[in-house]
């Protein structure tokens, strides 16, 4: 068995979307993830999560069609909360203990962002779900992501996304882009690849902080990606 392992896992919310309209929240693919998540967290790994909201509602695309960018956002964070909720349901009832923390402040709804409650309730072997990005608009959810690992102390940022990694070019533009095994840190900024924002890359970076990248449908791939298996792509 693997050692036991402190990780942030980011899930993106495109990926939680019912492939069937291209929005909204799959029952299935929610439910595999939270089995993964479950089985890891029993294993005795700390998983902090945060969820992304673009099944939902996505505030960049809000904006560039004139909505007031800032307000778009917050919309965005309010989605992510929806996927929290919906996923801490999910992880419960496969058995193990899970808290909503969220970055707006809803008392009805989730406990608020407190670091040191985030990590001792990691040490008490529940799984966190990070909700409402980091709070601030102008700021992706990957770079929350980012944020609450360094914050956690995590070994390692997992996202979890529709692709299976990153490639050298856009595999839907470019029939032969190949999928990368290992890019450093600098490379993927050079690169402007858009897997990731680079603001999140860079927290990593001067954390150093590795990143896997891995597609969220492949059965098994959160569990494997928590146990440090080598899937997808990794940025170090």
């Amino acid at each position: 068995m693997a050692p036991p392992r402190r990780v942030l896992l980011k899930l993106s919310g495109e990926a939680f979307a019912d492939p069937a309209i291209g929005y909204g929240i799959s029952p299935e693919t929610a439910q595999r993830a939270a089995g993964e998540i479950a089985e890891a967290q029993k294993a005795g790994h700390q998983i902090g999560i945060v969820v992304g909201g673009g099944n939902i509602f996505r505030g960049v695309s809000a904006a560039a069609t004139g909505m007031d960018p800032a307000n778009a956002d917050y919309m965005g964070m309010l989605a992510t909360v929806i996927n929290a909720l919906a996923l801490r349901d999910a992880i419960e009832a496969r058995g193990v203990e899970c808290r909503v923390q969220s970055a707006i402040t809803m008392q009805q709804l989730a406990e608020p962002y407190i670091r040191l409650r985030a990590i001792r309730h990691l040490e008490k072997g529940r799984s966190v779900i990070f909700a409402a990005g980091s709070g601030n608009p102008f700021f992706t959810t990957d770079t929350a992501a980012a944020l609450r690992a360094v914050e956690i102390g995590a070994e390692a940022m997992l996202k979890a996304s529709k692709v299976g990694g990153i490639y050298s070019a856009d595999p839907e533009l470019h029939e032969d882009a190949e999928l990368l095994d290992r890019i450093g840190y600098m490379d993927f900024i050079n690169a402007e690849l858009k897997v990731m924002d680079t603001t999140a890359v860079t927290m990593c970076m001067d954390h150093r902080l590795p990143i896997v990248v891995f597609r969220l449908v492949d059965p098994g791939n959160i569990r494997r990606a928590v146990e440090g298996e080598s899937i997808g792509t990794r940025v170090c």
